[in-house]
C-alpha cells in the first residue's frame, strides 16, 4: 500500500471511530441521557447506606459474596438485576439499584433473604421507568 493510500485509510478509520463514539452516547428511547440525580441526592442524605460503606470483615464479605453468587445464577433475571449493589454491614444486608420489574424485586429479596435470614435484609430496589428500558 503506497504511503498516501496509508494515511487515507487511517484518516477514514479515525473518522469512523470518533463517528461510533458520538452515536454510541448512551440515551433512552426519547434521546435523553439518563440522569440518575434522584438517586445520587438520595445517596447523599446523612444515614443512608452506600456502597463504599460495605464492611471488610471476612463475615460480611462471604455473605455479599453469597447473595451476588445466588443472583448472577439465576440467568433468567435481567442484567440490571444482575447489577444492583449488595451492602453487607454486620450481617445485615441492603439491596440497591434499579431492576426491571417487580418480580425480579421480589426475586432478588428472597435470594437474599434466604442466605442473610429473615428481618436481615432492607429492599431499597426500584423498578426502572419504561423510559430506561429497550
Amino acid at each position: 500500500m503506497k504511503k498516501t493510500q496509508r494515511i487515507a485509510f487511517a484518516f477514514l478509520l479515525l473518522c469512523s471511530l470518533s463517528a461510533i463514539g458520538a452515536f454510541g452516547q448512551a440515551t433512552d428511547a426519547t434521546g435523553a441521557k439518563p440522569d440518575n440525580t434522584k438517586v445520587n441526592k438520595r445517596d447523599r442524605k446523612a444515614g443512608e447506606v452506600t456502597a463504599d460503606q460495605q464492611k471488610m470483615t471476612k463475615a460480611d464479605r462471604q455473605l455479599t459474596q453469597k447473595i451476588r453468587r445466588a443472583i448472577n445464577d439465576d440467568k433468567s433475571l435481567s442484567t440490571y438485576a444482575h447489577n444492583v449493589k449488595i451492602i453487607s454491614q454486620d450481617g445485615m444486608v441492603t439491596l440497591k439499584g434499579p431492576v426491571r420489574t417487580d418480580d425480579e424485586r421480589a426475586s432478588i429479596e428472597a435470594k437474599a433473604t434466604g442466605i442473610a435470614g429473615s428481618g436481615k435484609v432492607t429492599n431499597e430496589l426500584s423498578v426502572a421507568p419504561k423510559s430506561e428500558k429497550n
